[in-house]
């Protein structure tokens, strides 16, 4: 027992005391149960009252009795209202309201939250010492239904139609509701010293005095949030716990005393469903016993049949399954950082595996062999034990190194790591997979440098080498032991060891071509080595995601010229200014892309898309017109229905710069700049009035000679000089010659690179289209790969992206990259969901919220 000191356990709870829930409380959430309907078409709607017809399901006397005393109960706390089926029994005695939801269920929009894995659970709670368990008092009952919702779940009884104010049983989103509550209220303890399945709270610490601290951490949470505990069910500060029917305490994990005693007293199945509630809880342990799938083959066979027939086969199996589970051995929790140890064996009848650490198991895997796999050879079942052992426990092998046991000596050359170990002393594998009448024995030899020898002798290259070093007809190359050497490298024929050796000395970096094929020259030869290599790294796929490009990819594209000054506009805005003493802290810029005239407008940041439009209207329309075209960005205002809606009436097309890639409007970006200089220049130390210098720098640049056009925009707009249409001819065709000369030079540090519709490939991830969480300097540069669905212009594609993927579906050229590999690839044809970055905050909200 632990010595509390000055604080216990009792003093925490009655320093919370009114965490506990009162006798007659209303729920208090914040978090409310939204339920939603689908029509016939799938498609979400509010439907009109549903007529509830048919009669009240009848019941025992006795249990109506109950049923007027529950009804009652839960009008008192505010949990139905009059607006059953039969009630249920809980495990202290007393009833659960159940009410039949099959009709609601069926044209209720489901939400999917994730439940986790037991095992996730258990694995977190390695190295603790001293647990806290709390359970919820009617969990379901302490969410409430959002307001106009209630008549949704109404349910009629033998003393009138009700419906429910709270969350009920029964309703196909309820579980993953309460999940993602629970979810959301202790994610910064989840994973940390708290885990949480449903209702079950369990606190886990290594020392008391962290565990106190955290179990307080935990009641004032509740607290805040108005979450009540069933005290009776509760347990504080013990060394070992009863958790989703596993007895945990700080080493080990045991079975439940009173399954077990279940187990024990459970009568030969009479019948189907028998076999099945028998099988159900049996599964639930199987991972405390040896083989347990081969055992059960008699009794599982017999779930597929329609008739029912117990041999003896499988009353014997049935016997020996509650005998083993009433003896189950202690597991221990895993220790991560310690090498783990997969012991593996098979037989006829099934495969079998233990993960164990320093001799004592965590776990045991099995699993019957069925259909084909009843005609693999030893070799084949035997690799097919370890291989199933290593994905059913890959979360605890994966990038860490393992021993692996197995008795099938041919097994030692997959890997040099990999131990062989006799039948004889693998008796813990051996249990699980066969008895001794089983055994059977095969050799298999896998190709390795014992058979390369015999591959030179039939290589096209090699053999014509080794037939003139041995008439000595060749100097360069020589033969030792029967292998073929150039200099000190050692030649390799064709065949798949050029691979193996390739992937081995890549993998230990991922190192670039150069360096790879530096590495595979220090020791080895064939001919065709730097082709072989090129194509390795061209294809490997970790390089393809982790690693950028030097180079830009699509050459330059410019825009078209315009004919005529205020035809064809361009804009933006430069923010980030200092506030001024008339509130502006940004500059609404519009550009004439033909005279390069420029209006600089002062703004706002929080300026919405109506105030752009009046300073337009104000500032431009007045002096030129509505103009035939507007280049911008993808700015939300740029994008608001209403700017959209404004000029789609006066008939001006909008054109808008690739997501993420402002380069296309380089126009106004190129004005942007020269605006930061010439206020930098103008301002001086009052950077607070830069507003009042904006007519001045406005006038500077259009007065300025412009490099492109030759002439200066008031030149070009204003009728200053004579000959004003010559002055626009002169000024296109040097335009026209400007932005040839630019996209010479461009191309310069230019590719150009063309994909076509179907193609897959690879996203360069930035943290401008990706949030913060998702970039950073570790994390994959590229997401994909993905397919392309339509190619707008040289430079600009659109992409087939998954649905979790929020973002504009139309990319530059700069951003993608060919992907390498086979396009048939089940994950590529797919676009599997495992591929991708998940941008945060796309899950669905269900949950509605409102005040207390």
């Amino acid at each position: 027992m632990y010595n509390f000191g000055v604080i216990s356990y009792k003093k925490l709870l009655k320093h919370y005391s009114n965490y506990r829930s009162h006798p007659i409380y209303k729920p208090l959430r914040i978090q409310t149960l939204v339920i939603k309907f689908w029509n016939a078409d799938s498609h979400p709607v509010l439907p009109t009252p549903i007529a509830f017809s048919g009669s009240p399901i009848q019941m025992p006397s006795r249990n109506g009795r109950r049923f007027i005393f529950a009804k009652r109960k839960w009008t008192s706390k505010g949990h139905v209202r009059e607006s059953m089926s039969p009630c249920a029994p809980k495990k202290d005695g007393t009833w659960r309201m159940c009410v039949d939801s099959r009709a609601i269920n069926k044209i209720t929009v489901r939400y999917r939250f994730p439940i986790p894995r037991l095992d996730d659970l258990l694995d977190q709670i390695s190295g603790a010492t001293i647990f806290t368990k709390l359970d919820l008092k009617s969990g379901y009952y302490q969410i409430r239904l959002r307001p106009g919702d209630e008549w949704k779940t109404a349910f009629k009884t033998r003393e009138g139609l009700y419906e429910w104010l709270v969350m009920p049983f029964g309703l196909s989103i309820a579980p993953s509701t309460f999940m993602r509550v629970m979810n959301q209220l202790f994610r910064p303890f989840i994973g940390k010293f708290v885990v949480v399945y449903f209702d079950d709270i369990l606190i886990y610490n290594a020392t008391f005095g962290e565990h106190v601290d955290h179990v307080r951490q935990v009641l004032t949470l509740l607290r805040r949030d108005k979450f009540y505990a069933a005290i009776k069910k509760c347990v504080f500060m013990v060394p070992k716990v009863l958790f989703l029917g596993y007895v945990i305490s700080g080493e080990a994990i045991q079975v439940d005393e009173s399954k077990v005693a279940a187990v024990k007293q459970w009568p030969t199945p009479k019948t189907i469903t028998d076999v099945r509630s028998f099988h159900g809880l049996t599964s639930f342990y199987r991972r405390f016993i040896p083989h347990f799938s081969s055992i059960m083959a008699p009794v599982t066979d017999y779930m597929k049949c329609k008739t029912f027939v117990w041999t003896d086969a499988a009353e014997s199996a049935f016997q020996s399954i509650k005998e083993k589970l009433t003896t189950a051995p202690i597991l221990v929790l895993p220790d991560f950082s310690q090498a783990f140890e997969l012991h593996t064996d098979a037989s006829k009848a099934g495969i079998g595996g233990v993960l164990s650490q320093g001799g004592r198991p965590i776990a045991y895997f099995s699993e019957k062999l069925t259909g084909p796999k009843l005609r693999y050879s030893t070799y084949d079942v035997e690799f097919y034990a370890v291989v199933q052992a290593v994905k059913h426990w890959r979360h605890y092998l994966f990038h860490k190194e393992f021993v692996l046991f197995t008795d099938h000596d041919s097994l030692r050359h997959l890997h040099s790591q990999d131990k062989h170990k006799s039948g004889a002393s693998n008796r813990v594998a051996d249990a699980l997979s066969r008895r001794s009448n089983m055994l059977v024995s095969m050799r298999v030899i896998v190709p390795g440098f014992d058979t390369l020898m015999e591959q030179l002798t039939v290589d096209p290259y090699f053999s014509v080498v080794l037939q003139d070093v041995q008439s000595g007809q060749n100097s360069d190359f020589l033969i030792h032991d029967g292998f073929i050497f150039k200099g000190n490298q050692l030649c390799i024929p064709d065949s798949s060891l050029r691979l193996q050796i390739i992937k081995e000395l890549h993998s230990e970096g991922h190192v670039g071509h150069d360096r790879t094929l530096q590495l595979v020259q220090s020791s080895y030869f064939w001919p065709t080595m730097r082709k072989e290599v090129d194509r390795f790294i061209k294809r490997c796929k970790i390089c393809q995601v982790s690693k950028g490009t030097t180079t830009n990819a699509g050459l330059y594209l410019p825009l078209h010229v315009p004919l005529q000054p205020w035809v064809d506009i361009s804009m933006d805005f430069v923010l980030g200014l200092p506030h001024t003493q008339r509130g502006n802290d940004s500059v609404f810029v519009v550009v004439d892309r033909f005279s390069k005239m420029v209006h600089f407008i002062p703004c706002k940041k929080t300026t919405d898309a109506v105030k752009v439009a009046q300073l337009f209207f104000g500032e431009v329309y007045r002096l030129h017109g509505l103009p035939s075209s507007i280049v911008s960005d993808r700015d939300t205002r740029f994008l608001s229905h209403f700017w959209r809606s404004l000029w789609k009436m006066v008939n001006t097309k909008l054109n808008f710069s690739s997501a993420y890639h402002p380069q296309t409007d380089g126009q106004t970006e190129v004005v942007n700049r020269s605006l930061g200089n010439l206020l930098r220049c103008l301002v001086g130390d009052h950077v607070k009035a830069w507003d009042q210098k904006l007519c001045q720098a406005e006038f500077a640049h259009n007065h300025a000679v412009n490099r492109s056009t030759g002439f200066s925009p008031f030149q070009k707009v204003e009728d200053f000089v004579d000959g004003l249409h010559e002055v626009h001819k002169a000024v296109h065709d040097n335009l026209v010659r400007a932005n040839a000369k630019y996209k010479q030079f461009a191309d310069q540090t230019r590719r150009q690179v063309d994909f076509e519709v179907g193609d897959f490939v690879w996203v360069v991830l930035t943290k401008d289209r990706f949030s913060v969480e998702e970039y950073n300097k570790l994390s994959a540069k590229k997401i994909g790969p993905v397919e392309i669905v339509e190619k707008i212009n040289p430079n600009a594609y659109r992409l087939k992206l998954p649905s979790h993927i929020r973002c504009a579906d139309v990319f530059n050229v700069k951003h993608l990259l060919p992907y390498h590999g086979d396009s048939s690839d089940d994950e590529v044809a797919g676009n599997s969901r495992s591929n991708f970055v998940h941008p945060g905050g796309m899950m669905r909200a269900d949950l509605w919220r409102s005040g207390p």
